[in-house]
């Protein structure tokens, strides 16, 4: 299942009656943003009982293209990681 941000909107807000679609617009809007400003700055996020996101970093290296064989040159770049929580990980095993 995909689940776009407003589709989450519209969920969190059928769910939870007592807040009103844009109070629950403006607080993922926030939760979202700190994530991404906090991994921007080289911070590890963790959710307790959901997991963390964390930056791993990728070096420079010489790779080859499959297609033509040729050496191409690959930049150091960062690549976000996910790692769920045993609680994560146990319910989606189980199902609950």
């Amino acid at each position: 299942m995909i689940l776009n941000r407003s589709e989450l909107i519209t969920k969190l807000s059928n769910k939870f009656k007592s807040f009103t679609s844009s109070d629950i617009d403006y607080s993922v809007k926030k939760i979202l943003e700190h994530i991404s400003k906090s991994l921007y700055s080289g911070d590890r996020i963790e959710i307790r009982g959901f997991g963390t996101f964390s930056l791993h970093n990728h070096n420079s290296r010489t790779a080859r293209n499959p297609k033509t064989g040729q050496l191409v040159a690959l930049e150091k770049r960062y690549s976000i990681h996910f790692k769920p929580s045993k609680e994560l990980k146990n319910r989606v095993d189980n199902k609950n």
